[in-house]
């Protein structure tokens, strides 16, 4: 080092294949992060023919402003309104094996602002059996924000939602063999809450920050003898998000980079794995709130950098941080992160609805805005290929003023 600098680190062994073009082998990835193409493919035989082949479509006005082939991946017409049934599907047909050592499962538990918690509740009632018991412990409900309230005795739609807490209560509820508690932010979307109900969920409400939603459902586990299943750090939630980047590959055989909405990080980290296990040579980019950007900001540190306080943004979805198991691979495998302005989200936003007659949820928005964006389509010109995910179609449609004026999307 003549130069009296220090010499570059040499790249790891995932670092120079990438670089040589070389396809690293999964036991490789596997050691390195926490899925693997193996568990990824294992994941898509356990949900196959449980959920949808959701379809990719184009359109001309996206292809011309983009200046670009876009491909738009429409997991808004998946089950649920979203990917989450895919991760959530994963997680719920192996808690036993994982978790009990062949007990019974007594409930299960997240957190979520909506999307994951609808596909949780729906995952539980997909196990089959109509019976089950409930913990000595007070059943939660949405009274009283994060906290347990007994001798209310209600029931709303098919699921309990109080109970005395005293002795032993078995109820036959149809259609539901696990119960699914879902702690969501008392700031989530009523229609997105009214959604989780409707799947047979039981709700405990928290105040809208990471924290608080951990420290809820640290609560709601122990108390009714739960298992967590977390809606993006989860390995099995995230393998089964993975299988989107699978359909991508197969549907759009000539993809040259992939757009994925980031929040916890548990999408894009799969569809990573999934698709630079095979296709080193995809550009895979998060698309992510000005408002929100933690995942720009812990590519650019080389740190995972959570958000200091609760953002406000449209994009509901994707208030949460990315975590320790989606960081490794959000920071080696994702290839740049594009921000974008509320008021290209909502602009994107409402051109999808308008031009491509697709309804989907601002958080689905993002990806779109990212394409559309300036710095995006500074990207050299041999990048042609673009598939963006729609990542879910749950839109508020109490909310519709945040589409704005006629004509902003023109």
């Amino acid at each position: 080092d003549r130069g009296g600098r220090k010499p570059p680190r040499s790249p790891s062994p995932w670092r120079r294949g990438l670089v040589a073009g070389e396809k690293p082998e999964a036991d490789k990835m596997l050691s390195q992060f926490c899925v693997s193409l193996a568990s990824i493919q294992a994941a898509q035989s356990v949900i196959a023919g449980l959920v949808q082949l959701t379809p990719v479509l184009t359109n001309s006005t996206l292809d011309r402003r983009a200046e670009r082939q876009i491909f738009l991946k429409c997991e808004l017409f998946q089950k649920t309104g979203s990917f989450k049934i895919r991760g959530a599907l994963n997680a719920v047909s192996s808690l036993v094996e994982r978790g009990k050592g062949g007990s019974e499962v007594r409930a299960v538990v997240t957190h979520s602002s909506g999307n994951h918690g609808q596909a949780l509740a729906l995952a539980a009632r997909l196990q089959g059996a109509a019976r089950w018991t409930r913990p000595k412990a007070p059943t939660l409900t949405l009274d009283k924000i994060g906290t347990p309230l007994a001798n209310c005795n209600q029931f709303f739609g098919p699921h309990i939602c109080a109970g005395s807490g005293e002795g032993r209560i078995t109820r036959t509820i149809p259609g539901m063999s696990v119960p699914s508690y879902v702690v969501v932010p008392r700031t989530a979307p009523a229609c997105k809450k009214a959604a989780m109900v409707g799947y047979g969920a039981i709700l405990v409400e928290c105040e809208p920050s990471d924290q608080s939603r951990e420290e809820a459902a640290s609560r709601t586990v122990s108390e009714t003898q739960g298992i967590l299943v977390h809606p993006n750090q989860d390995p099995l939630v995230i393998a089964g998000q993975g299988t989107v980047g699978l359909e991508i590959l197969q549907q759009v055989p000539d993809v040259q980079a992939v757009v994925v909405p980031v929040g916890g990080g548990g999408l894009i980290s799969g569809i990573a794995v999934a698709i630079k296990t095979q296709r080193p040579d995809v550009k895979i980019y998060a698309a992510e709130p000005e408002n929100a950007d933690d995942c720009y900001r812990s590519k650019r540190s080389g740190r995972l950098t959570p958000n200091a306080r609760p953002p406000v943004t449209l994009a509901d979805a994707v208030k949460t941080s990315i975590g320790p198991n989606t960081w490794p691979v959000i920071r080696d495998l994702v290839d740049d992160v594009f921000t974008v302005s509320e008021q290209e989200i909502q602009s994107a936003t409402r051109l999808v609805w308008e031009r491509a007659k697709l309804v989907i949820e601002p958080t689905a928005g993002l990806g779109v805005a990212a394409t559309l964006s300036r710095r995006f389509r500074g990207l050299p010109a041999g990048l042609r290929n673009v598939c963006v995910v729609l990542c879910g179609g749950n839109a508020d449609l109490d909310s519709l003023r945040w589409l704005g004026a006629p004509g902003e999307a023109d």
